[in-house]
């Protein structure tokens, strides 16, 4: 099976299951996708850590599990168990303090590894934990279209930006360092993609946005554009971050879990980045 016929199997089963998972199993204010999102984080989080070991700080893989879901788990118990905001910092503030009191018991022989290894112990819990958080977080708002447009965003934005710069891309490669396989059409096609399904949301279903009816529809379609373009932008920078730490620990995939993709990471690092610019933006037009 080749990598278009492999790509093209993961949107086209990617989609539907996403929309089974939003939209038929809303429970507990999506459990089922925050359960997916938890164990998204904990293999971002190991194939993290292999990365991180290539550079010399290793971290194990249960801690690297740990640190990695402490803002996901955190989410899904305030978003669909209702525990306390409070318990967020906490867990957060715990996983920091860990990695940084931990390190106090290092081995002699190993201590010029310590600001590594509270580079590394760090970076797990921000990356991509904390990022996904905020897909988490969306469940706060109860409307499932408006959590299925993110995805149809993203997705879009990273399919047609692929095919883009496979049809178009030949001769503006190669300007961005950390990916050089990317190219300037790629780029424009994947944003064109995320305003174009954004504005065909706001005409065909405007209940993916929240009191859309009490939104003029030239006013609905601004916001739609606006919320497209930043989605897309910062998904592409999600893309090229990722593309940088690999390139750094000397990795071509993140992993081999995803057909056609690699790894968990190599599937997730558009969406994570993405994830809260879409949170605040939907919150400030729908929300407040």
């Amino acid at each position: 099976m080749n990598k278009i016929t492999r790509r093209l199997l993961i949107f086209f089963i990617g989609v539907p299951v996403f929309y089974v998972i939003i939209f038929l199993l809303p429970f507990y204010r999506h459990l089922a996708l925050n359960i997916a999102a938890n164990i998204f984080a904990a293999l971002c989080a190991l194939e993290f850590s292999s990365m991180l070991g290539k550079k010399q700080i290793h971290i194990k893989k249960a801690e690297a599990v740990i640190l990695g879901t402490l803002a996901t788990i955190a989410a899904t118990l305030t978003v669909s168990f209702n525990f306390s905001e409070w318990i967020a910092p906490l867990l957060l503030m715990a996983g920091f303090g860990w990695v940084l009191l931990s390190r106090i018991f290092t081995s002699s022989e190993k201590m010029e590894t310590v600001i590594s290894r509270l580079v590394g112990g760090f970076s797990l819990i921000v990356y991509p934990g904390f990022f996904i958080f905020w897909i988490i977080k969306m469940g706060t708002w109860e409307n499932s279209g408006a959590i299925f447009l993110f995805f149809l965003l993203t997705f879009f934005n990273d399919s047609t930006a692929w095919l883009s710069g496979m049809l178009f891309g030949k001769n503006n490669r190669g300007l961005i360092p950390a990916s050089p396989n990317k190219s300037i059409a790629g780029f424009i096609g994947g944003i064109f993609a995320s305003v174009v399904i954004a504005c065909i949301a706001a005409v065909f279903f405007p209940s993916f946005y929240f009191a859309a009816k009490n939104t003029p529809l030239s006013n609905l379609i601004v916001k739609a554009v606006i919320l497209g373009l930043f989605t897309s932008v910062f998904a592409n920078l999600g893309d090229l971050a990722e593309s940088a730490i690999k390139r750094s620990s000397d990795f071509k995939d993140s992993g081999t879990i995803m057909m056609g993709r690699g790894g968990a990471l190599d599937s997730s690092d558009s969406l994570a980045v993405a994830a809260p610019v879409y949170f605040l933006l939907y919150s400030v037009f729908f929300y407040f």
